[in-house]
């Protein structure tokens, strides 16, 4: 990347690592960072910085970061608050262009003090060049990297993927890494923003946007000092990757819980929904929304227009996926009349043979379902399609006869599935899908919303090429 992303690089790329505050007593945070970056295999050299100590978790450790050996690109500071300032200068004299600032006891604070030192320190690493994540973070992780930057070992076990997560809450950032751990969801990155000392929102969506290892970009929000400079990077960006934002603080409770825990009010939730959509940024309402539409946006093709048919294996799940598609201004519209006719010869007139299908009758015959699926893929009036199927053991073999299917199609149109059965029976099915694009959700509602937001990433990102 560009000299400008420097400081930044030296945060997600470090060639090697201080942790100050190092430590091997699991009481403290220093041990857990400490296995964190043991554990998530970071690859460059990690020097303990702790005076007490000769060697930390087998590593040698050092009385002061000045005492380190090497260059040091990225310091790791788990230390009191008041020590903080003294730690900086060490740092600029180091050469440290990267921090990853763990301790709390700043601007979310009650005391005036913790407001006053984080000016501080905010104004020294100005001073210096030096970028800082945090305070108050539990931090960073790049998945290709690798390097696991924070208290948390587990994030390690996250999978690599194409989606950059930025939070202001280290428990939403702990809450999204372990959906995506049981969604086999990929992250990019993951990033707890924290108090925002001079690393903020829009500093983060101007470097992803440059990232290659990210093709999208979710953020959680609670409040924003300077919501403006967010808009101007969205803006900048639009069109090269998907923005989307979960923000909360829509209550007058959330509004006030949000100043005390990052230090910022969260504002009016419509005034920010306006601005958003003017800057292109795709507002969700729900954490399970944000990982779910980031997962579909990140392999699926968008559609063409907002007609989708739905197609299930049982009728239940297809009416579910029908309101939540008729609540979010999506249309079931009536096949073509070739389309129609197709289907009719494929299902006895017990089925639901109109939009949406019901193609439970056709379980045991392989050539009808495909046949189905086939005609409603190029059927010039549906735009997309969902797919819902829930596992009997009379059905075992649908999934793999349409995955055949969808896989050899040539037609573009997204497919959002509802492939709903016990671990260890379409789940290589499942695999083979995603990696060619067509998502799978646990629930026909999830998978009918995700579609909605599809069909509302495309109307933002047509408004703003026009």
């Amino acid at each position: 990347m560009e000299r400008k992303w420097e400081a930044m690089e030296a945060i997600f790329k470090p060639k090697a690592v201080a942790v100050i505050g190092a430590s091997d007593n699991p009481g403290k945070l220093g041990s857990h960072v400490m296995r964190s970056l043991i554990e998530g295999r970071y690859p460059g050299k990690i020097f303990p910085v702790n005076p007490g100590k000769e060697e930390i978790l087998g590593i040698k450790a050092y009385p002061s970061l000045l005492q380190t050996p090497e260059c040091v690109d990225l310091s790791i500071i788990v230390l009191p608050a008041e020590s903080v300032p003294k730690t900086f200068q060490e740092c600029r004299e180091k050469g440290v262009k990267g921090i990853v600032l763990i301790t709390a006891g700043f601007k979310e604070i009650e005391d005036k003090r913790g407001e006053t030192l984080q000016q501080e320190i905010t104004e020294l690493a100005n001073q210096f060049g030096m970028k800082v994540i945090g305070p108050n973070t539990f931090g960073v992780v790049n998945l290709h990297l690798p390097i696991n930057a924070s208290f948390t070992p587990e994030f390690s076990s996250v999978e690599k993927g194409e989606i950059a997560f930025v939070s202001q809450s280290g428990g939403m950032s702990h809450l999204m890494g372990f959906l995506s751990m049981t969604s086999q969801v990929g992250f990019s990155k993951i990033i707890g923003l924290g108090n925002r000392c001079n690393v903020d929102f829009d500093d983060m969506v101007e470097y992803l946007t440059d990232d290659p290892q990210t093709k999208v970009v979710a953020l959680y929000m609670e409040g924003m000092d300077h919501p403006r400079r967010l808009m101007e990077v969205a803006e900048r960006a639009k069109g090269k990757k998907p923005i989307l934002s979960y923000k909360v603080g829509r209550s007058s409770t959330g509004d006030q819980a949000s100043q005390f825990h990052t230090g910022s009010l969260a504002g009016k939730h419509e005034v920010y929904g306006g601005a958003f959509k003017q800057a292109g940024i795709l507002m969700v309402q729900s954490s399970e929304e944000l990982l779910d539409t980031s997962k579909a946006l990140a392999i699926s093709p968008l559609p063409e227009g907002s007609c989708v048919a739905v197609l299930s294996g049982q009728a239940g799940p297809g009416m579910a996926a029908c309101d939540v598609c008729e609540t979010e201004g999506l249309s079931i519209p009536p096949f073509s009349s070739k389309t129609q006719q197709k289907v009719e010869t494929l299902l006895p007139p017990l089925a639901i043979r109109t939009n949406p299908i019901d193609m439970g009758p056709a379980w045991y015959d392989s050539e009808a379902i495909e046949g189905i699926v086939h005609s409603v893929l190029e059927d010039k009036k549906i735009d997309a399609v969902i797919l819902c199927i829930m596992f009997a053991s009379a059905n075992r073999a649908s999934v793999g006869i349409l995955a055949d299917l969808l896989l050899q199609s040539q037609e573009k149109k997204p497919v959002v599935c509802c492939l709903s059965a016990p671990r260890g029976i379409w789940d290589e099915e499942i695999k083979r899908l995603e990696a060619s694009g067509i998502p799978n959700f646990p629930t026909p509602e999830r998978a009918a919303r995700v579609l909605a937001n599809l069909v509302r990433y495309k109307k933002l990102r047509s408004e703003y090429n026009e």
